[in-house]
Order: structure tokens, then C-alpha cells, then sequence
């Protein structure tokens, strides 16, 4: 299938972000958000919003940092998602405002996210916080609820792949994010793949003492059982 992709900035309270969207052929079933790594956003994600063109979807790879905030070391991409991952709800803002600029740029009212590690806690917020968004589906995310969502019904379909070795979501997290999930009455599933580390999705991983790992085969399982679930919800 032939796809057009472009860059384009937007902006929010003074502040410029950086986009990118893929857009397939016809009419989109849906735009798909994508949430960036801690790193920020990057040639990661506009592969991935070019593979979910392929399938048929619009895809918008936001940007939570901003304009040319992006980390290459550890310290340099701590120091950009700390100050978010400790402020869920100034977090929550500007994905919301990602998610209307995906839909106002795609055309398409009806939306799903994805997420990568950093941005997998990102999408588990767009749920937990109510957003319109149909489903979200979390790769190699962090867990832990963000404090200022509690009680809140989750309506949107959630999944969760996860690597069962994963330091940074360890399996009491994953037992405690059940019950949230449960108490939330949330359409939830959660696929473990064991043997597997964090951030198992990128070939560049390849940090066991910090505990990421690229696993192809969890890679390929997880990304079938992405296209399973938006095809559940889209059809």
C-alpha cells in the first residue's frame, strides 16, 4: 500500500511539539497515537506509524518533550522524563492535546493508542484518565498508577505486553495493576512473554545489567497481537 507520511509542529501554551503522521491510502480505519521512550520521539516511532499505514490505520507519533528535546544517555533521558513521570497530570495534558491534534490532522474521529516503555505508562494514562480513545495497547510500559485517577472507569480496551523479566515492571506490579485494571471495570489483557527484558521492541537495546533487551521473537508476537487487537476494535 502506498502511504504519505510529513512532520508538522504544533503547539501548546507557548510551547512547540513535533509530529509525524502516516497516512494510508482511502480512508483510514481509525488514527493510531503513538507515545515515544524516554528518549523522546524518533525514527522508532515513525517506523511504526509507517507500519500501521500499512495496515490501514492513520498513525501520529506525538511528542511530549518538545521541539528538539530529545536524550541520548541515560542521564540526558532521565532528565527529560522525570519531570513528566513525577507530574502525571501536566503528562496527561499534553497527551490530550497530542490526541486532538492526531484527530484533527488525520481527519478520523476515532483513535487508539500505543506506547513504548515511557510512552507505555503514557497510553495507560490516556485510559486510565477517561481520553477518547477506543483502545490502548502498552509495549514494554510501566505500570503504576498515576495518583490522580483513582476510581475512575476505564472505558477504552487495554493490553498490555509485557516482558515477564522486565526490572522496571516487576510481577507484584503487574498483580497490582491487575486489580486496578479489575477494579476499574476494564476489557483488559495482558500477554507475558518470559525469558524477555525491557524494551523488547528495539533492536538497539542490548543492556542486560540495566535490563533491556531487544527479543525478536517477543517483537514479532507482540506486534501480531497489536494488529489482532485494533482488528478487534475496527474490524
Amino acid at each position: 500500500m502506498a502511504i504519505s507520511t510529513k512532520s508538522l509542529d504544533y503547539e501548546q501554551a507557548g510551547q512547540v511539539y513535533e509530529g509525524f503522521l502516516a497516512m494510508p491510502e482511502g480512508t483510514p480505519k481509525a488514527v493510531v497515537v503513538i507515545a515515544h521512550a524516554w528518549g523522546g520521539p524518533g525514527e522508532f516511532d515513525q517506523g511504526k506509524a509507517k507500519m500501521l499505514a500499512e495496515w490501514g490505520y492513520a498513525a501520529f507519533a506525538m511528542d511530549v518533550y518538545g521541539k528538539g528535546k530529545r536524550g541520548e544517555t541515560v542521564e540526558e533521558c532521565q532528565a527529560l522524563m522525570n519531570p513528566l513521570a513525577s507530574n502525571r497530570a501536566e503528562l496527561q495534558s499534553r497527551l490530550q492535546f497530542g490526541l486532538e491534534t492526531a484527530k484533527k490532522e488525520s481527519g478520523c474521529d476515532k483513535a487508539s493508542a500505543i506506547g513504548f516503555c515511557f510512552g507505555g505508562l503514557s497510553v495507560l494514562d490516556m485510559a486510565r484518565a477517561g481520553m477518547a480513545v477506543d483502545g490502548v495497547a502498552s509495549f514494554h510500559g510501566l505500570l503504576g498508577a498515576p495518583g490522580n485517577t483513582d476510581g475512575n472507569k476505564v472505558k477504552a480496551k487495554v493490553l498490555v505486553l509485557h516482558g515477564w523479566d522486565d526490572p522496571m515492571a516487576k510481577p507484584e506490579d503487574v498483580l497490582t495493576f491487575s486489580k486496578e485494571m479489575s477494579e476499574a471495570g476494564a476489557d483488559w489483557q495482558l500477554h507475558a512473554y518470559g525469558g524477555t527484558m525491557h524494551a523488547f521492541t528495539n533492536p538497539g537495546a542490548n543492556d542486560p545489567d540495566f535490563g533491556t533487551v531487544y527479543n525478536p521473537a517477543a517483537e514479532r508476537r507482540s506486534l501480531a497481537a497489536l494488529k489482532d487487537f485494533l482488528s478487534e476494535i475496527y474490524g
